[in-house]
């Protein structure tokens, strides 16, 4: 786990990065966390009729490493997630490499604030989401 402070943030310069292989767990256990059993996320036949490849994996789950992204890489310990925009460019399937990548985009000393440009590309270098995302960086 990072431990960035306001001080040592840097507009454009800090970043961090991480991956993920995403598994056919994961997927079970989203469904079981949020409800949504929608066929498009169970059921290959359903999703494979509508023109996807494979069942198709939450959009709220991808989202859910962006949490990861700041909580444990930037700014890390003292991160306070405050505001997230998400965009959904491409699906993703289980079995996907995600790499999912962040830069400071902006600072803002008096209300101890910092801006993230976020995105995830999937092994083919194929932009599935991106993100702006506002943190607190706590004392």
């Amino acid at each position: 786990m990072n431990t960035y402070s306001m001080g040592e943030i840097e507009e454009g310069k800090t970043s961090a990065d991480f991956e993920v292989v995403v598994t056919e767990t994961m997927l079970e256990t989203f469904e079981q966390i949020s409800g949504d059993s929608n066929p498009l996320h169970t059921d290959v036949e359903y999703a494979k009729s509508q023109g996807m490849k494979d069942k198709v994996v939450y959009g709220m789950l991808i989202s859910s490493f962006y949490s990861r992204l700041v909580g444990m890489y930037l700014p890390g310990k003292y991160c306070l997630l405050q505001e997230i925009k998400t965009n959904f460019h491409a699906p993703v399937y289980v079995g996907d490499n995600l790499r999912i990548t962040g830069v400071v985009k902006q600072k803002k000393e008096l209300f101890h604030r910092v801006e993230i440009d976020a995105r995830i590309l999937n092994q083919d270098n194929v932009k599935v989401s991106s993100a702006k995302i506002i943190v607190g960086v706590l004392k």
